[in-house]
């Protein structure tokens, strides 16, 4: 009979030990799924935020798209430095600057192009989608350039394609407020 209740004594503690285990488990998960589900709103919103932000340096047109890659015309891309490609706009005045990283000095002294001059033309539409598109044409002393900007919904991630005299780039990268970017601009033609 002693058997039979140290028997049936352990059998219960190991039950009990088990189901502590298996909830002490399934809490660790449920956790972890809260703060996974907390994160995505937190970035959701801060995304939310950025494309505010973003949208609102554009209709003001103090932006900059600091550009991390470069897309050739032929699809060929290259990651760049976002200090020194971009699209900045200060009010009536624009600059364009690509600067592939190489060895070549290239007309602007790090390895590129710099347009800098008046902007004109500029036109800003928003598509069914929330996607923000500005248009306008730089011109320069010696080039100018046409620059098609798309602000993806959701964030500040952008693109622009550029179209100056010679060949058509992209540049991809976040658009931001003037005030917040930290560029550095090359000679200009």
């Amino acid at each position: 009979m002693k058997r039979i209740i140290t028997l049936i004594t352990l059998v219960l503690v190991s039950a009990s030990t088990l189901m502590y285990a298996q909830s002490s488990s399934e809490t660790r998960q449920a956790e972890r799924k809260a703060q996974r589900e907390a994160q995505k709103a937190r970035e959701k919103a801060e995304n939310e935020r950025n494309y505010a932000i973003a949208v609102q340096a554009l209709k003001e047109g103090k932006f900059v798209l600091e550009a991390d890659q470069l897309v050739f015309k032929r699809g060929r891309s290259a990651f760049v430095s976002s200090t020194t490609n971009f699209v900045l706009m200060d009010g009536e005045h624009a600059s364009v600057q690509i600067a592939a990283n190489n060895a070549l000095a290239g007309p602007n002294g790090i390895g590129g192009i710099t347009v800098d001059g008046s902007r004109k033309e500029m036109k800003i539409t928003t598509d069914k989608k929330g996607n923000v598109n500005c248009s306008f044409s730089v011109q320069g002393i010696g080039i100018s350039a046409q620059v098609y900007i798309t602000l993806t919904n959701g964030g500040n991630n952008a693109s622009a394609r550029i179209s100056p005299n010679f060949n058509t780039l992209t540049l991809n990268g976040v658009l931001v407020p003037l005030s917040q970017s930290n560029v550095y601009k090359g000679r200009a033609l």
